[in-house]
Parts: structure tokens; C-alpha cells; sequence
């Protein structure tokens, strides 16, 4: 059985640094203060940046950060949507009113959304089918 050999030192070192430096690209840093953070050249970091693999995995790394937000988000919306149905009992008819057309307004851009993401669904299936049978 062959053994596993152990990355040299300096090769572990890059891939923290590209961790790093992927992390703040990610987070919106500019190219200087994410460099300077991973510890690495402003030169380094460009270069990097222009790397397609690594640019893909800044995109993956922004896809997770906006993925935990969207989840944050997505946490309070039922509390959310529950204070503003409640408006929808209050005393002043302007605050019934507002209330009631956000209401609207919303449910509506959120079945949208949810027809839109069903849609795209299909078209990315049919797409891999279509892609598998060539």
C-alpha cells in the first residue's frame, strides 16, 4: 500500500494563502488589503486572481458567505411576514392599507421567484441531458 507523502512545507503554506486570500476576495477586500491579510505580494494576489481555478474557487467561497446570509435572512423572514400580517389589524386604515399591498407585493415577487427557480431547474436538467447524450 503506498503511503500517503506528506506536502512539502512551502506547498501547505500556499494553499493557506490562497484559502486566505480567497476568503477576503470573497468578502468584497480590494486585491492590496486581501493580500496583505493572506500574507502574501500584491504581484502574488493579482496573479492569483487571474488564475481560473482560482477564480473559481473565490466563487465558491462567495457562493457559501451568501448562502449562510441568505439563510440568516430566510430564518427571520416567517417572523418578518408574521409583524406585518399583524399590521393588517391595526387601528389606522393607512397601516391596514400599507401592510396590506406589501403583502401583495411580496407573495407575488415570491411566487415569481419560486416559478422562476422551478424553470431554471428544468432548463439546467434538460441542459445536462442534452449534454450527456452528445
Amino acid at each position: 500500500m503506498p503511503s500517503k507523502i506528506p506536502l512539502r512545507k512551502s506547498h501547505r503554506g500556499r494553499h493557506s494563502a490562497d484559502d486566505l486570500l480567497a476568503a477576503q476576495l470573497a468578502a468584497g477586500k480590494t486585491v492590496r488589503d486581501a493580500a496583505a491579510t493572506a500574507g502574501v505580494s500584491e504581484k502574488t494576489a493579482h496573479r492569483r486572481a487571474g488564475d481560473p481555478e482560482f477564480r473559481k474557487m473565490v466563487s465558491g467561497v462567495s457562493a457559501g458567505l451568501i448562502g449562510s446570509t441568505a439563510g440568516i435572512m430566510a430564518d427571520g423572514m416567517a417572523e418578518a411576514a408574521g409583524a406585518l400580517r399583524a399590521l393588517l389589524a391595526d387601528a389606522d386604515p393607512n397601516v391596514r392599507h400599507r401592510a396590506a399591498v406589501k403583502l401583495i407585493e411580496l407573495g407575488l415577487r415570491a411566487s415569481e421567484l419560486v416559478d422562476l427557480e422551478a424553470r431554471v431547474s428544468e432548463l439546467e436538467l434538460a441542459a445536462e441531458r442534452l449534454g450527456e447524450s452528445r
